[in-house]
């Protein structure tokens, strides 16, 4: 499901509104579980979400541009995610991305042409005192370093 021109996508949305409408702040847990229904959060969802919570499109579309960990279009088939908080950086999790994004031939904040895999950066993922952190399909690895990583890219058969 990735646009509302499904019945089914169209009905998840609806429920969705009616679950979180009545709440305080609820327009980020709906976005979450939009997300978490939908893999994204889609465009057409957002006039909807936003007449239904009483705020602007624009609101609505500047909290999903702010967050990076909202997505605006389906994520590849595999998902990696390289931590970049401050303990991850200090013990290289930017050169990691580099190497990520050359391995996987996929940009940062993007998903390679082919739908493999998505490549985004994450600000915490709670293993600081194991930096730097990689998260592939929902699975943490710690201490990543390059080779680890192609590993992982070739059993994955991303690289």
């Amino acid at each position: 499901m990735t646009d509302l021109s499904s019945p089914d996508a169209l009905d998840v949305v609806a429920a969705l509104i009616a679950r979180h409408r009545g709440s305080p702040g609820a327009l980020m847990p709906l976005l979450h579980a939009v997300q978490d229904a939908l893999g994204h959060v889609p465009a057409a969802a957002v006039p909807l979400m936003a007449q239904a919570l009483n705020l602007s499109r624009a609101e609505v579309h500047g909290v999903i541009r702010h967050y990076p960990h909202f997505r605006e279009a389906p994520a590849g088939r595999h998902v990696v995610q390289v931590c970049r908080a401050e303990s991850c950086q200090a013990l290289g999790a930017d050169a990691l991305m580099a190497h990520a994004a050359q391995v996987l031939h996929c940009a940062e904040h993007a998903t390679r042409e082919d739908g493999a895999v998505t490549l985004e950066p994450v600000y915490c993922l709670g293993l600081c005192a194991s930096s730097p952190a990689v998260m592939v399909d929902g699975r943490l690895h710690a201490r990543m370093t390059p080779q680890k990583f192609d590993r992982i890219a070739a059993a994955l058969e991303l690289a």
